[in-house]
């Protein structure tokens, strides 16, 4: 069953356009990977999605629904939840208060209510240990956790991750991918951003590759990578 369908999705800055009339869909369950060099418009990409943007043409549909017009947070309480590249935790607060607020604010629960789906993705991030620690002192790994347990108190039904293995050591890579693995087994809907083409390879279904804001290759994974038009665009980059 469809959870994501985007319509012909154009963006533009000025003469700048960043997303070209583009199109994809998800399914309930699979797991998708992006990819594309800097400046192809995958974030702006997320940015759609989420609703920190609007398209200036074309259409979103989650689960059935319009919501090109939604703001960020109604998106976010119908089920879509977003981690970082650049982790901004409150750093002055406890680990637990910042994935509290994504259970509360962010998924427009109660503290009552969110109390106990905070204290689960923390546990389901290996960050249950240090809940009461501040953020602001965490490591980049754990920092990287709490952008994951922060999306996942939400409960999203679409959990989109933007580049969260960027700057990890191999073995932390390995810790990460295995958490996602986790999460996509609990039938969680994901949408990866990476340049690790290898922490994609042991996760998604299926591998997208945009260039210059336009789709330029999808299918499965292993295929698009032997791509000769995706080994030009990554000439020079390590695939692993």
């Amino acid at each position: 069953m469809q959870l994501l369908q985007l319509d012909n999705v154009s963006k533009a800055y000025g003469a700048l356009t960043v997303t070209d009339g583009l199109s994809l869909t998800l399914g309930k369950g699979e797991a998708l990977g992006i990819i594309g060099p800097n400046g192809a418009g995958k974030t702006t990409l997320f940015n759609l999605i989420a609703g920190n943007v609007q398209p200036d043409r074309g259409s979103v549909h989650f689960n059935g629904r319009d919501i090109t017009r939604l703001a960020p947070s109604a998106r976010c309480h119908l089920g879509i939840g977003r981690s970082y590249q650049v982790p901004h935790p409150f750093g002055g607060m406890t680990v637990f208060e910042n994935v509290l607020v994504g259970a509360t604010f962010g998924a427009g629960r109660s503290e009552r209510e969110g109390t106990p789906l905070a204290l689960a993705a923390l546990e389901r991030t290996g960050l249950l240990s240090k809940a009461n620690r501040l953020a602001g002192a965490l490591p980049l790994l754990d920092r990287k956790r709490l952008e994951l347990a922060r999306a996942l108190a939400t409960q999203p039904d679409l959990l989109l991750l933007d580049e969260i293995a960027g700057g990890l050591t191999e073995h932390e890579v390995a810790e990460l991918i295995e958490s996602i693995q986790e999460i996509r087994a609990s039938g969680t809907s994901i949408i990866w951003i990476e340049h690790i083409v290898h922490a994609l390879l042991a996760v998604v279904d299926r591998l997208l590759v945009i260039n210059f804001g336009k789709l330029l290759l999808q299918g499965n994974p292993a295929e698009v990578m032997a791509s000769p038009e995706v080994q030009e665009i990554y000439l020079g980059m390590a695939v692993e």
